[in-house]
């Protein structure tokens, strides 16, 4: 793919992804002032989060003029802060936050609002103040798609397990397991949960089901609040001799998850959250932004649901998620 270049001048060539467009758009040559953005990570403890940087920092690579400043704040919230205001001091024209499992970080957004810096947020939706522009999903609607669909699988009978990521007041999780609520209760499927987190980590995940699979031998369905805690949940199965009693199904498109749809394993679906394709789209808005679009507040990307009816048009093994 050839170099892009960013000036400040050519405001109208990239308004289209101020405003909502996830692909990259050429500028064409001329002045092309150099560009500093901010990558800041809560945490890049899980394939998702560290497909999201990636993602972010491979797209910028689409633009000559631009260079990304990534931090990770191992899980800290104060170091996000600290992270943040160390990149303000760098110069940076505009940033990308992915917030993990937080659900607030006011003290970081006030910083960014008084420097005026452009803010995208990916994922996770912030609170406590301002933003530029946040690109996500529906978190419930992909946990209601999930949860029709085991219910159909199932037959409408059978039990349940759930594994949440945690913490307690995380909404994305929360508004996933919702979402299957909404399908599941009231039916002849017998829910149960994981007393514990499965801390969106595919060895936690394996953990929580070895647990799960000891106090409930009768289980034939297990979802997940994400791909990787249902990897290790699959592998926990596995080795116990039940996948072919038990199905799996969980929410993001990794492509390890991907994979087991189509090859046709116990994994049977997952909602589509790439963080791939989120990261690219938001440093896409960014560049938009800082061209002098006005881009939408809000925008919430197409979450299909995936089975082994129509992996194969989602699955991408050089993905970075």
């Amino acid at each position: 793919m050839r170099a892009r270049v960013l000036s400040l001048l050519t405001v109208v060539v990239l308004v289209a992804a101020a405003c909502g467009s996830s692909g990259s758009t050429a500028a064409p040559s001329g002045s092309a002032k150099a560009i500093k953005i901010g990558m800041a990570n809560l945490t890049l403890g899980s394939a998702y989060f560290v497909g999201m940087s990636n993602a972010v920092q491979a797209e910028a690579q689409n633009y000559s003029n631009v260079t990304v400043f990534a931090t990770n704040a191992n899980g800290d919230v104060g170091k996000l802060t600290s992270d943040i205001e160390d990149l303000i001091t760098k110069g940076i024209n505009g940033i990308v936050i992915s917030g993990g499992p937080i659900e607030a970080a006011p003290e970081a957004l006030a910083a960014l609002n008084k420097a005026g810096i452009p803010i995208v947020m990916v994922d996770r939706k912030l609170k406590g103040g301002d933003y530029t522009s946040w690109i996500g999903p529906d978190n419930y609607a992909i946990g209601q798609e999930v949860g029709a669909y085991l219910l159909q699988v199932m037959g409408g009978k059978g039990k349940l397990a759930i594994i949440r990521g945690g913490p307690a007041d995380n909404s994305i999780g929360s508004d996933r397991t919702s979402g299957l609520h909404s399908k599941i209760d009231g039916t002849a499927v017998q829910v149960v949960a994981y007393s514990g987190w499965g801390n969106w980590d595919t060895a936690d995940g394996k953990t929580a089901m070895e647990d799960l699979l000891a106090a409930n031998p009768d289980l034939t369905a297990v979802f997940c609040e994400n791909d990787s805690m249902c990897l290790g949940a699959q592998s926990a199965i596995a080795d116990a001799g039940k996948s072919s009693s038990i199905i799996v199904a969980a929410v993001d498109g990794q492509k390890e998850a991907l994979k087991a749809i189509l090859d046709g394993t116990n994994y049977v679906a997952t909602g589509l959250n790439n963080s791939d394709q989120i990261g690219r789209a938001g440093l896409d808005r960014l560049m938009g932004i800082l061209a002098g679009g006005t881009p939408a507040h809000d925008t919430v990307l197409p979450s299909p649901l995936i089975t082994k009816d129509n992996a194969v048009k989602y699955y991408d093994p050089n993905s970075l998620f």
